[in-house]
């Protein structure tokens, strides 16, 4: 009897399907945000609803777009406050019910694993709960790792005790990739994040392990143990990954190095390592390491835009259409080019399912992307440059900027909160979500071919 309690979850527990609890779970956690940083104490001047709503949802989607400025408009608390936020957008919201659930002595259902598993991205929702501990200690041992180097390359500027927290709280934004400073706006380091080798180092090391995914990490960390090679999703994504940062960097050093650029009086040494640092937080980090970002060069915007629609691994701690996507899109162009009937990559075959989701995506974040940048461009007085920028950094959760977040008015707030939460939770989610569960197809049609191309 006991058994049989335990396998059957409540009925209340069984009506939300998996995407309406991620949904839900996001929503809820913003509104609690949003209420937090409306709590006297949390800011300098009190905030409007509407900027603690968009900071709160950017720091959960862990985006960092911001209209305010965390070190002149929010306390010590207020910063603590958006920093929890930023963990908790980042390693995952279902990640702490589990862990809450798990502290109260209660079962996890088949549902909470089920959810769990859609938020990491995991084909199996066995061995979730070990998985679950093995990448949260694994977060916390990598955040304090570079927060101590952050702490010895700070101190002598900030003072030993402030560094300790400023340590903290950017090894957090960088490794969730949210995009957050308490530098703009300072006066520490020209009022911006530190550019020396040291940091940049630091914080790179940290945005491309936040990036990669939690199945990755977990294979990465199992992987001396098992005595196998990796799983073809890690090899491919350790591959995508290199090419995506080789080819952004290159972009921006083309660029920017030429005349007009922003880099043309700068060392080709130093070039290479602000382009290279740029090419890896232009995914979803949004941390500005070229100078006079505002004032890049049309190509760099438009290399910048491509990197962030890409984004990061799936089950990452950043956003966009996934190296995944771009990865089985990309294999199944050549395999049609090619004329072979499947796509092929490190000898197995991708199923035609992958590829359908794979467009799915696509599709919809394209149109997501287009349908919002109507909607700013119809509603403020903006040229597309601007407004497709801020949409796709929205989108791909990137938090990086043409100076035109402050710009927004409320109605284009909401359209950025919305992308911004779409970005986080991943269009195949959203669809999951709405999606009425399939009737079975009593009758099947002839097929017939539509000209296309």
């Amino acid at each position: 009897m006991g058994a049989s309690v335990t396998r059957t979850p409540p009925t209340r527990r069984r009506a939300l399907r998996t995407g309406i609890r991620l949904v839900l779970g996001l929503a809820i956690l913003v509104v609690f945000g949003t209420a937090a940083l409306l709590t006297p104490g949390m800011a300098t001047e009190p905030l409007s609803l509407a900027d603690a709503a968009f900071t709160a949802t950017s720091a959960l989607a862990v985006t960092g777009l911001s209209v305010i400025t965390p070190y002149q408009d929010l306390t010590l608390a207020g910063q603590i406050a958006l920093l929890l936020m930023i963990e908790i957008g980042g390693v995952g919201f279902m990640t702490g019910a589990v862990v809450v659930l798990r502290l109260l002595g209660r079962k996890v259902y088949l549902a909470d694993r089920l959810a769990l598993r859609d938020s990491f991205g995991l084909v199996e929702p066995r061995a979730i709960l070990r998985i679950m501990w093995q990448v949260l200690l694994t977060t916390l041992v990598i955040q304090a790792v570079a927060a101590v180097f952050f702490w010895f390359d700070w101190r002598s500027e900030l003072g030993a005790a402030r560094a300790v927290f400023y340590a903290f709280f950017h090894a957090a934004s960088a490794f969730c990739n949210a995009g957050f400073d308490l530098f703009s706006g300072s006066p520490y380091f020209g009022g911006a994040f530190p550019t020396d080798t040291t940091s940049l180092a630091a914080a790179g090391t940290l945005i491309i392990l936040g990036g990669l995914g939690i199945p990755v990490l977990a294979d990465l960390l199992t992987w001396p143990r098992r005595r196998r090679r990796l799983m073809l999703h890690t090899r491919v994504t350790l591959v995508v990954y290199a090419a995506l940062i080789l080819l952004g960097a290159l972009g921006f050093l083309l660029a920017e190095t030429r005349a007009g650029g922003t880099l043309t009086t700068t060392p080709f040494g130093r070039s290479v390592e602000l382009t290279v640092f740029q090419s890896i937080s232009a995914r979803t980090a949004g941390i500005a390491a070229l100078p006079s970002f505002e004032n890049l060069t049309p190509a760099s915007q438009w290399v910048m835009m491509a990197l962030m629609l890409v984004g990061c691994a799936p089950a990452s701690m950043g956003g966009g259409i996934t190296t995944g996507t771009l990865a089985v899109l990309a294999l199944s162009f050549w395999a049609y080019v090619k004329g072979y009937p499947a796509a092929v990559v490190g000898g197995r075959t991708i199923g035609w399912e992958a590829v359908r989701r794979a467009a799915a995506i696509l599709t919809i974040s394209l149109l997501v992307v287009a349908v919002a940048t109507w909607l700013i461009l119809m509603t403020h007085p903006v040229g597309l440059d601007q407004a497709l920028f801020e949409v796709i950094s929205a989108f791909a959760t990137c938090g990086l900027s043409l100076a035109f977040t402050s710009q927004l008015n409320p109605f284009g707030l909401l359209v950025i909160m919305t992308v911004m939460f779409w970005g986080r939770l991943g269009a195949l989610t959203i669809v999951v979500a709405l999606a009425q569960t399939a009737p079975p197809q009593a009758v099947v049609y002839p097929e017939e071919t539509l000209l296309i191309g």
